[in-house]
Order: structure tokens, then sequence, then C-alpha cells
């Protein structure tokens, strides 16, 4: 599920691999690499490249780890299954990480959800989730169980996303009442993720032993909330015709709207200046991802450019969304040019090492972003 749930609860289960799927064996090279190369490839879209270039210490587990978070998306997003049997599902797939793999509750989400996916990636890494588990088993036991933190605050925030939002159209529109709740369910799709990621950074990579990890730990989740709330206000029309609404209640009031108001861009110019304070906003987080990448010492290239990409990208997209006065027609299509990609990729790669380059590259793109 793209979009999760709030309020977030701060999980911290014990993985218990239990080994009914035969005998939870050691899991080879050529049996993994499938996994985390043409199945991760097919599922992870433009993240791929993110993952990809992440250091040999770091890449299985955090690979792993966008692999079962895809999955529990799937799951939670599988609309021909009823909304309870998905609750269900959920919790029998958090269950695999707090209570020990169990094959029988494995085959169950299976066999409900495989058959009826209309993607045949997603079908297959539902096919695959005993192998993935599998791969889980063979992982230290400090990234088993940071895995496992973070699978139980995704899995919770969907099931809470599920009950927040109980219709699939614009007729059933809900939206949050607060920007507290706006906060909280950015952390469970992306800031969590921001959390997990300094962790294992600082778990595998000795280069960072000089790293403060709780104000590493407040950046990578504001880095996270940046690159959603992007998400948020580029699909707005799109979210709200299937009955979600992420901007709060209190911010529309302000400005004399309700939310079924935003279905009409008759609405577009009560709303602008809500839409670019959120902009504003994005470019705060992103301030914050962009300390986060210049924090990375200069010999970890692979990880300076894992976070760069994101970060340039994510303001290509502000840039774009600013430029936009359509911003509540369903029609409208904001997308960054497969060009603009690979030259940011290319010129990052060349100039990633140095600081000063690379922080008036930022303020140039920033600038753009921010409409000046």
């Amino acid at each position: 599920m793209r979009k999760a749930a709030w309020p977030i609860p701060q999980a911290r289960a014990s993985l218990r691999l239990v080994p009914p799927i035969s005998t939870m064996r050691a899991m080879t090279g050529s049996e993994r690499d499938p996994l985390i190369g043409p199945l991760l490839k097919a599922v992870s879209r433009s993240f791929y490249l993110t993952l990809r270039v992440l250091p040999p210490a770091l890449r299985p587990a955090i690979s792993l780890a966008y692999l079962l978070a895809r999955a529990s998306d799937t799951i939670a997003d599988t609309k021909v299954v009823p909304r309870e049997r998905r609750r269900e599902l959920l919790v029998r797939f958090r269950g695999q990480f707090e209570h020990g793999v169990n094959a029988d509750d494995l085959r169950l989400i299976q066999s409900d959800l495989a058959p009826r996916q209309s993607l045949s990636a997603e079908k297959v890494l539902l096919e695959k989730l005993g192998a993935c588990f599998e791969m889980l088993a063979t992982l230290p036991e400090g990234d088993q169980r940071r895995i496992a933190e973070l699978l139980g605050v995704i899995t919770r925030g969907q099931e809470d996303d599920l009950v927040k939002f109980p219709g699939e159209n614009e007729r059933e529109l809900v939206a949050f009442d607060t920007d507290q709740q706006l906060d909280d369910y950015t952390y469970a799709v992306a800031g969590c993720v921001g959390e997990f990621w300094t962790k294992m950074c600082v778990a595998h990579l000795p280069t960072l032993g000089g790293w403060n990890a709780a104000e590493m730990t407040a950046l990578g989740i504001r880095f996270g909330r940046g690159l959603q709330l992007t998400n948020i206000l580029r699909d707005i029309p799109k979210d709200l015709r299937i009955g979600r609404c992420y901007i709060p209640r209190e911010r529309l009031a302000g400005a004399g709207l309700e939310p079924a108001e935003l279905l009409s861009t008759a609405a577009t110019e009560k709303f602008q200046p809500i839409y670019h304070r959120y902009l504003d906003r994005i470019l705060e987080h992103l301030d914050c991802g962009w300390r986060y990448m210049l924090a990375i010492p200069r010999t970890e290239l692979r990880l300076r450019l894992a976070c760069a990409w994101p970060i340039l990208i994510g303001l290509k997209t502000v840039a774009l969304l600013r430029k936009r006065a359509d911003v509540l027609d369903p029609k409208r299509h904001i997308m960054i040019f497969r060009g603009k990609v690979y030259w940011i990729i290319l010129k990052s790669s060349l100039v990633g090492r140095n600081d000063a380059v690379m922080e008036a590259w930022y303020r140039q793109q920033r600038a753009e972003a921010a409409g000046a």
C-alpha cells in the first residue's frame, strides 16, 4: 500500500523464526539472487536504482525488507478481497515476524491473494513469500530484529488505514482531521523507513562510527516524510476519487473548504495557498534529507548516491507541482522524464564526493522548486 495509516504504534516485535518451512535451510546465492534481482526490479519500479547502488553490506537486507513491505502493501491493497479479510491476513502476515514463521498462514495468504493479482510481479512476490522468509532466516539476528520492527510499524499502519478510509470511491470520501494525523501517517509510510535505514547503516558501516545516531535518525525520518508528502501532493486528484483526502480538515476549514469540494476544479483558487504551504513543508523535509546525505563520509559514495537520487528527483517533482495550476484536475499527469533521471544519476556519480559542488547543485534545484 503506497499510503498506509495512522496512528503509529511503536512496535518492538521479537523475531523468532520457527522452522516449519522446509526446516528453514540456508539459502544459496543462486536462490537469493532472483529475489533481490529480477523480482525486486519488477515490484520496486524507480526505487530499484536506489536499492541497487547501495553498498554490498546493506543491499541484501534492505532489499529483502522492501520486498516484505511490498508484500504487505499487496495484502492491504487487493480490493477484490473484503476489507475485514485483508485486515485478518495482515495480522497473520505480521505474526510471521512476531511469533515465528507459520507455513499454514503463508499458504492461506497465498491462496487468498495470489490468484487475484492483476500484476504478474505482485502475484510472483506472494508466491515467493516462503523464499523471502527463508532468506530472512539467513540474515544476522540484528538485521532480522530491525526488519521485524519495521514490518510491525508498517502492517499496523496498514490495518489502521483500512479502518480510517473505509470506502473505495469519491462518494465515501474521508479526510484526516489534523496535521498530526498527517505526520503520523507519513511516518508509517516512509518516516519509519528512514529510521530503519539509519539503524542498518550504523550497524553495517564502520565508517559511520562518528554519527550521532539520534540526530541522524531524526533527519532520516524527516527525509522519508518529505518523499511521501511529495507523493501525496502529486496524487491528490486520484486519491480523492478512491475515498482518501490526506489534506487535513483543519487546513481546509481555514480556507472555507470541505474535503468533498476538492473533487471540483472550481475549488482550485481557494486550495492553492494550502497546496503551496505543503510544497514548502516538503522542501523543509528535503533539507533534512540533504543534511543526512552530506553527513555520509565521502568514501561511502554508493550510500551518498542512494540518498541523493530520491532527493534530487523529489526536487524536480516539486518544481513541476509548483508550476502547475491544475492541482485538482484528475486528468493531470506529473512525470519526470527518464532523460532527466539519467542526468541526475550521471552527474551525481561524477561529483558525489565533492560537497561544495553537490551543495551548489542542491541550492540551484531547491530554488527552482521553491518558485524563486
